[in-house]
């Protein structure tokens, strides 16, 4: 058990920093939109605010909610899934959350007060392999809370957060990745960046094609859109301002009502 734990301590953050440059190259090499560029503006936000800094400090914070809920449950001690194999509650938990967030990432699009919450994540101008991990933090502490938990309070096998984590950061980055991928009748079924693109589009307001892993969650419940053509731009029409902090404190800025 401890093997296996060392092993992907070491081995997720390789694959991740792996699959940043393999993605980085497809982009220059093979780019959905030819307009963007590599340093786009919010770039350093992104890596260093959110990616880095507000990864780590939330990653820390949620792990000390979840063990604070175990202290008073002592619900892990059951092991209600620990009889299934890795691979088993590796799927289950990709499969269960991923329709989690379907439902919530479209009653976030729906919800002005949750809109609010989301805004921040499509904010950004530009749609490339750094794009997903601009979330507000209360958005992450939610989502990622409600991940999480279950896998502890469930007994899960100790290196199935740390796969989550790898596949959950590896997908987010190819969804959003700005690269012209063709993946045909497939893309129905997973999601790719075909079709998460038309969900940043600026002309979209309420929403389409809400799942991140699966994509037959759209096509079951009639959210799925993929035309031809592309995007006219990607972004939100109101204001949104630059820097982390900022960005951070507009979800409690006071706002005018719609007129």
């Amino acid at each position: 058990m401890l093997a296996s734990v060392a092993l992907w301590t070491w081995l997720s953050p390789t694959l991740i920093g792996v699959g940043a440059l393999v993605l980085i190259a497809l982009e220059r090499r093979f780019p959905y939109d030819r307009r963007q560029r590599f340093l786009r503006a919010g770039f350093w936000t992104d890596l260093v605010g959110y990616a880095l800094l507000q990864s780590y400090l939330l990653g820390l914070c949620i792990a000390h909610i979840i063990a604070a809920i175990d202290g008073a449950t002592g619900l892990s001690r059951h092991r209600l899934i620990g009889g299934f194999g890795i691979p088993a509650q590796v799927a289950f938990f990709v499969v269960t959350h991923d329709l989690y967030i379907y439902a919530f990432h479209r009653w976030q699009h729906r919800s002005p007060l949750l809109w609010r919450l989301h805004e921040a994540h499509h904010a950004t101008t530009d749609v490339d392999w750094l794009s997903g991990s601009r979330s507000h933090a209360l958005e992450i502490l939610i989502n990622q809370t409600i991940e999480f938990a279950p896998i502890l309070l469930l007994g899960a096998h100790p290196v199935v957060p740390i796969i989550k984590v790898t596949i959950d950061t590896l997908w987010g980055m190819y969804i959003h990745a700005n690269v012209d991928v063709k993946s045909g009748r497939l893309q129905w079924i997973i999601n790719g960046p075909e079709m998460h693109r038309w969900h940043h589009a600026i002309e979209i307001r309420d929403g389409v094609n809400f799942g991140t892993k699966l994509a037959v969650w759209d096509l079951l419940w009639g959210t799925a859109y993929r035309p031809p053509g592309k995007p006219s731009g990607y972004g939100i029409r109101e204001p949104f301002p630059p820097g982390f902090l900022a960005q951070q404190l507009h979800l409690f800025a006071r706002r005018s009502p719609p007129s």
